[in-house]
């Protein structure tokens, strides 16, 4: 039987995509051999790519104007890519620090520009996210760079602000495909496919094209994004049974009614769990109510001793991945798209009778 996997990422995968793929491990569609095995350069690989770009553009809504690639390194790569391409010493970029990676985001454009933090909640151990009228984005920012859901604390940004905000570029790691949003707000829109889309080792991109006009010159070749729209994301060998993953889970998304309906799932399920948080000194949730996440909720005991023994207890009964991140301890479920409300309803039931244990 499959476990309940509440892993932040790599994450669960939909139990029909797994299928799948097991049955097309060994023999892809009648040519004999894995995607594992496919050259990159092959008609029926191009087929794939083509199909998970498709998709993507189709669900998420997103016009001719911008370029989708399936690059590697991860969103800490895109950390410093981005500005590296955009950015110079005399140039500004606003920034939001609103946990961990947003964090490690100001580290790394540092080394290429002026970085103005127009927010930080560290002090409050990254308990929120600002309201759109705290901030003031500044006129001579090139961009202003967005983590829109924080993995680690359990907050997010419920929306992306007026329409006249139309130069943010955004980390999506964990929340896209939960919900829809205007791309044309957005420079880029970018992050780890690991935990909505597919397996780890693949890194989306979503770009503005005319953006490519005004990367500098002079870098690595690897490292321009010109590159990669040239070469449709084959300029190198890519990670190309990730991507056929990625057709897969985008397929499944489509089949299950698209982004509208995935959003009304992930509300209904974490709208259950927040319940039982909200109705009990037990356990105190971690993030500030306007600002929650839906993707991963965090929570911790009043007596803090316990955490281990409710972990081993969920554990034993076929829920894995509950520990909270390293850093911060604590309790995390994940609730990505492919998390289904039997495992919430499972998790409830244990952490019930546990409280009453």
């Amino acid at each position: 039987m499959r476990a309940h996997n509440f892993n932040a990422g790599p994450s669960t995968l939909p139990t029909e995509v797994l299928e799948k793929v097991k049955n097309e491990l060994l023999d892809y569609e009648g040519t004999g051999i894995s995607v594992m095995e496919m050259s990159h350069r092959s008609p029926e690989f191009s087929d794939i790519l083509a199909s998970a770009k498709k998709n993507l553009k189709d669900l998420l809504n997103i016009n001719d104007n911008y370029e989708i690639l399936f690059l590697q390194g991860g969103a800490s790569h895109q950390f410093f890519m981005f500005p590296m391409n955009f950015l110079t010493k005399d140039k500004k970029a606003d920034y939001i620090d609103t946990g961990a990676w947003s964090s490690k985001a100001i580290k790394e454009a540092k080394l290429f520009g002026n970085i103005n933090v127009l927010f930080s909640s560290k002090d409050a151990n990254y308990n929120r996210v600002p309201s759109w009228n705290e901030l003031e984005i500044s006129n001579d920012a090139e961009y202003c760079h967005i983590t829109s859901n924080n993995t680690i604390f359990g907050t997010r940004f419920k929306d992306f602000g007026d329409p006249n905000i139309t130069k943010l570029v955004a980390d999506m790691s964990s929340d896209i495909l939960t919900r829809p949003f205007d791309i044309n707000k957005f420079y880029m829109v970018y992050g780890g496919a690991q935990k909505n889309l597919g397996p780890s080792g693949v890194t989306f991109v979503i770009i503005r094209k005319d953006m490519i006009e005004k990367a500098n010159n002079g870098l690595p070749t690897l490292l321009q994004y010109k590159t990669h729209i040239e070469k449709d994301s084959l300029f190198n060998t890519p990670p190309s049974f990730g991507i056929y993953i990625i057709k897969l889970v985008t397929e499944w998304a489509i089949k299950n009614g698209g982004i509208d309906f995935l959003e009304k799932e992930s509300k209904k399920r974490a709208d259950m769990l927040y319940e039982v948080l909200d109705s009990s000194d037990f356990y105190i949730p971690t993030s500030d109510k306007d600002s929650r996440s839906l993707t991963n909720i965090t929570f911790r005991f009043k007596d803090e001793s316990l955490e281990k023994p409710f972990i081993d207890e969920a554990k034993k009964q076929g829920l894995i991945g509950l520990k909270g991140h390293r850093s911060v301890g604590g309790i995390r479920a994940s609730n990505y798209n492919a998390m289904t409300t039997e495992g919430i309803k499972k998790l409830i039931e244990i952490m019930k009778s546990f409280e009453n244990k």
